[in-house]
């Protein structure tokens, strides 16, 4: 009893993620109420309270059922005894990609995140998760470039700070314009194009190097 108990409890959880998904993607973030959640998943707002004590609350556990875009790809999986941390950056930079082209319910999310919410109040939890993401997601890309600068993968003079600006820059915005607009260009074709020039642009601009090229 007590195991069906429970498994009706993760039914409804996952009902109530796939419809907020849904009605996020359809509404919007900032328009959409747990009302409208709770009638798209066929409960009570009781129910969601159960499961969720916020919107916040609900929004963040959709978020991680897929993760987001470039919070996933920069988790602190790599260490300073890693024999090929540059492999290791651009195949975390591909997974991201490829979420978004392969990955229907990844692309989903990723729809909302970036063109469903509606982020003015700078207390709003979901705008905090999202600042602190990205802070962190950039910290991350950093001491991985760092770890590949020592193994010498990258240039020694490289500045691993705008170089870390501008692989979450360009991956980010490649993601937010196809997203948009995906019949604009065909990313799945270009996925590693898009990575191997970030990298390229590492290894070759003396723009990326330290006091260079000002």
């Amino acid at each position: 009893m007590a195991r069906s108990t429970k498994e009706e409890a993760l039914e409804t959880r996952g009902r109530i993620l796939d419809a907020a998904a849904e009605v996020f993607h359809q509404r919007g973030v900032s328009r959409t109420t747990l009302a409208d959640v709770a009638t798209a998943a066929d409960v009570t707002r009781g129910a969601i309270y159960w499961h969720f004590k916020n919107k916040g609350d609900l929004f963040d556990a959709m978020c991680e059922r897929v993760r987001l875009p470039l919070e996933a790809m920069f988790e602190k999986t790599a260490d300073e005894n890693a024999q090929d941390p540059l492999t290791q950056f651009r195949n975390k930079c591909l997974f991201a990609l490829q979420e978004a082209t392969l990955n229907p319910e990844s692309r989903k999310i990723f729809e909302i995140v970036m063109h469903k919410c509606e982020l003015v109040d700078p207390e709003d939890p979901i705008l905090v998760r999202q600042h602190e993401c990205f802070l962190q997601g950039r910290t991350d890309i950093e001491r991985l470039l760092r770890f590949a600068i020592a193994k010498g993968q990258l240039p020694r003079d490289l500045d691993p700070t705008l170089a870390a600006v501008m692989a979450q820059g360009l991956l980010f915005g490649i993601l937010s314009n196809w997203t948009f607009s995906p019949n604009s260009f065909d990313l799945a074709e270009n996925v590693s194009k898009v990575v191997d020039n970030c990298i390229h642009m590492f290894k070759t601009s003396p723009f990326m190097l330290k006091n260079n090229g000002n």
